[in-house]
């Protein structure tokens, strides 16, 4: 699932983390165990070894849910606070990341249903003059290649003065600063475009921003507003939200690190505290394995879309030769696991934080789990919860 993911962290290191804490609550089944499903009605053990494995000094604990017609699991492990050596929570909040990037594209996708865009819309359309300079065209990009990547549009996230201030120390100077989308994208804009609108793929932070801004200049209200609207309260995701400039992670919360140099002998930094503005619209969002869950299952079963536009959701791209067999669709995308089954969702890093969800298709199986650190596998606790790998 890091192939997926917005890297607004920067890497660590693997290394052994010592004295590792587990913990394991369980939900109360919804029917008897019938046949065994992998990876729940063995008790989620593969996926627990799965877990605990994927610790390391750059990822120094876990927390997940996993949903299927046998009920909800939960479970942690390893530290959630260094410095007091606490276990992770089994129930916590976290930063999401780029799986703000899903909500995002729903939301987008609701306008398109509901007749007031059309994915083949140019953004020049709606947002002129905004997507201009140094061969940016925004009445060449369509709607459809922001949600997809296919914009050509510069990651606002590989400009070297936003990689100076948010993923080198200078960002513990900064870490309360706040960016606004028109920062964001006039930063972008001061690069040239990574290829002509269609012509490739590339992962941009910057199509999200402009997302947000679109969803804003169509109903006249902040993007945060209609995620809570649409998505939000429908759904009745207690634990999620869309903070603005808010530092603080609701309770229960581990604390997040990170190494901000990759110089040897660099050490962790508690990160846990940061205004979200940084990531905006690509990736501010906060929310527990428990809601990931419910909004997954939910948009796949078709409660938020109707079927055309899910359908556009799932119509995916190729990557490109660099990530052979990958593919993304509009916020959404597959993984194909080692057992070859399919299941849908995103990943998301930002600083401290390592978050993955994904559930198949029918919304029946649902994984959602997040690192308090850069650096855990996902794969490997995908593979043993959707495999049942023993």
């Amino acid at each position: 699932m890091a192939a997926g993911r917005g890297r607004t962290g920067r890497a660590g290191r693997a290394g052994a983390t010592a004295a590792l804490a587990v913990t394991v609550t369980a939900g109360a089944l919804a029917a008897p165990a019938l046949a065994a499903t992998p990876g729940a009605g063995d008790g989620h053990r593969a996926t627990l070894r799965a877990m605990r494995a994927a610790l390391n000094e750059d990822a120094p604990g876990v927390t997940a849910q996993a949903k299927d017609r046998h009920g909800t699991w939960n479970a942690a492990a390893g530290i959630g606070d260094l410095t007091r050596q606490t276990p992770r929570g089994a129930h916590d909040h976290y930063r999401v990341g780029s799986i703000t990037k899903t909500f995002v594209s729903t939301v987008v996708l609701q306008l398109v249903a509901e007749g007031r865009l059309d994915l083949d819309d140019k953004v020049g359309q709606w947002l002129p003059g905004v997507v201009e300079g140094n061969g940016h065209d925004g009445d060449r990009i369509t709607v459809r290649q922001i949600l997809n990547h296919t914009s050509g549009i510069f990651d606002v996230m590989s400009d070297e003065g936003v990689q100076r201030k948010a993923f080198t120390e200078e960002f513990l100077d900064h870490r309360y600063d706040t960016w606004t989308p028109e920062q964001h994208i006039a930063i972008a804009m001061r690069h040239k475009p990574d290829f002509a609108p269609g012509t490739g793929w590339h992962y941009s932070n910057t199509n999200y921003v402009i997302a947000g801004r679109l969803i804003e200049r169509i109903t006249g209200k902040p993007y945060a507003q209609e995620i809570k609207e649409r998505v939000i309260e429908p759904l009745g995701l207690h634990e999620t939200s869309v903070p603005a400039t808010a530092p603080s992670l609701p309770e229960p919360a581990s604390r997040a690190y990170t190494k901000l140099s990759d110089a040897p002998g660099a050490k962790n930094h508690d990160v846990t505290e940061l205004n979200p503005s940084l990531a905006g619209a690509a990736g501010g969002m906060i929310s527990d394995s428990a809601d990931l869950n419910r909004f997954y299952t939910a948009l796949l079963r078709g409660e938020l879309l109707p079927a055309k536009q899910l359908a556009e959701m799932k119509t995916t791209v190729p990557k490109g030769d660099d990530k052979p067999g990958q593919r993304y669709g509009l916020g959404l995308e597959p993984f194909r696991t080692t057992c070859g089954r399919v299941v849908w969702g995103h990943g998301g890093d930002i600083h401290g934080s390592a978050s993955g969800a994904a559930s198949t298709a029918d919304g029946r199986h649902a994984l959602a789990l997040n690192f308090n650190g850069p650096e855990g596998e996902m794969k490997t606790v995908l593979d043993a919860e959707f495999c049942g790998q023993r």
